[in-house]
């Protein structure tokens, strides 16, 4: 039977001070999150467990996550976060390996105030360090940040990563350029995946149909085909916008029909266990 993965989902504990960008004024999402919380929804699509990502950018909220793995069977794998502009990042890594689901590491580009920092000199020797070790990067990255993606791609070509939220084009707008050429463009990269996670929330909160996803979903489909592509809930913050269910129901419905079994078993679990190198 194959393995079946939530390859992006988050937890978090609002008192430990890390989550800057939840604050009351965000009451859904302001409160804890724990293991406890989504193994229903586990169980209800069969799925044998998650990635869960990191939150926060603090070495702490890693750690945190990585204790809550020890515990808890559902955690798969953690990707985690590294400051790259500490000179012993690459101790630090060696550190998080130390631990049996560290898998990797994401960059925050979303939240770089110049999403070209990612192609500063150290920034560039550090990536090209992780590409030699073959290390899985996750890249969060809104649309309008993908010229510094591709020029980092152009530097660092055998990086092993991932886009998440498929770069968060603007959904709820319907706007599919220059997204969508950038995006062809990533994909030329065999070492890049992409996250079909993190899409309803950038659709209209209250008034998204179904539909709204498919020409973006299979857009990707099209460009990184079946072997290169994840699903992820993006729990829970896909609550602003939407229930579990929904998550997997919009990705279900906009899978081509041709689709069979093995597809689909690609995209929920085995790419992810491929991508982050998890142990069968």
């Amino acid at each position: 039977m194959n393995i079946r993965i939530d390859a992006h989902q988050h937890y978090w504990v609002i008192d430990r001070g890390d989550y800057g960008w939840i604050t009351p004024s965000i009451p859904t999402l302001y409160r804890d999150f724990l293991p406890i919380d989504l193994v229903p929804h586990l169980n209800t699509h069969q799925l044998n467990g998650t990635i869960v990502v990191q939150a926060a950018p603090t070495i702490e909220e890693t750690e945190f996550i990585l204790e809550l793995a020890n515990k808890t069977d559902s955690i798969l794998g953690v990707v985690g976060w590294l400051n790259l502009d500490d000179p012993g990042y690459q101790e630090q890594l060696e550190r998080f390996f130390e631990h049996p689901k560290f898998v990797g590491f994401r960059l925050m580009i979303q939240d770089m105030p110049d999403p070209y920092a990612i192609v500063e000199p150290h920034i560039v020797r550090a990536l090209q360090y992780c590409a030699e070790k073959d290390i899985p990067v996750d890249l969060l990255v809104v649309s309008h940040q993908l010229d510094a993606v591709l020029k980092l791609l152009e530097l660092v070509p055998n990086l092993r990563g991932v886009i998440d939220h498929i770069a968060k084009p603007d959904i709820k707008r319907g706007v599919m350029e220059p997204w969508s050429g950038q995006m062809r463009k990533i994909s030329n990269y065999p070492q890049i995946y992409c996250k079909l996670s993190g899409m309803v929330t950038e659709a209209d909160h209250e008034l998204w149909k179904v539909s709204d996803f498919t020409s973006y979903i299979q857009h990707i489909l099209e460009l990184f085909g079946p072997s290169r592509i994840m699903f992820g809930s993006d729990w829970p913050v896909c609550l602003l916008a939407a229930e579990y269910d929904e998550i997997v129901d919009i990705v279900n419905q906009a899978l081509p029909p041709a689709w069979g079994e093995p597809e689909r078993a690609q995209l929920f679990g085995l790419n992810a266990q491929s991508f982050y190198k998890l142990k069968e």
